[in-house]
């Protein structure tokens, strides 16, 4: 005997299988190679693991910055249609305008950051190297290296953030 039970199952079985089927003929579902993979998983931890190859220095950086970024951040990353990326005095409350010294808890983080998602309308055309020395010009700017400084995969996690101990750590155990 048909149970509505029965009937509802029977029927979302035949929609699953013909989704699938129509996902299949769209192309969706194909396997992902090696390369694919690669492509995408650029996960950086804050203590630097994923961290690729390359470096730069905040020289570097600026004339990066000058040609990719002053649009948005505006002169000396004060601030124009997008957030400012220097200054800011400490956090004093919720609403307090937040930037990469006076909120961002790791260095490596900015670099995450700045890879995936900048520039705005292009995100992911930087090279590492470029993204190494925005990441030393913007910790330059902010006081927190040395003007001189060259980041890289061994220096970038050793950078210590002033807000860094403000976080409280989700999963602990992962760190």
């Amino acid at each position: 005997m048909l149970t509505p039970e029965r009937f509802i199952a029977a029927f979302v079985h035949a929609v699953l299988a013909l989704a699938a089927t129509h996902a299949a003929a769209q192309g969706f579902g194909q396997p992902m190679t090696e390369q694919d993979i690669k492509a995408w998983d650029i996960s950086v931890s804050p203590d630097g693991k994923g961290l690729p190859p390359g470096g730069g220095n905040a020289a570097q950086g600026a004339k990066v910055y000058a040609q990719k970024c002053v649009a948005c951040h505006g002169e000396g990353g004060k601030g124009g249609i997008a957030a400012p990326l220097v200054g800011g005095a400490p956090l004093s409350h919720v609403g307090a305008q937040k930037t990469i010294a006076n909120f961002w808890g790791y260095s490596t983080t900015v670099f995450d950051f700045i890879r995936r998602a900048m520039p705005f309308q292009q995100p992911r055309t930087l090279s590492d190297d470029e993204v190494y020395a925005l990441t030393a010009w913007i910790l330059a700017q902010n006081k927190l290296i040395g003007e001189n400084e060259t980041m890289n995969a061994e220096t970038l996690p050793k950078v210590r953030m002033p807000n860094r101990d403000n976080f409280i750590i989700r999963f602990p155990e992962r760190m």
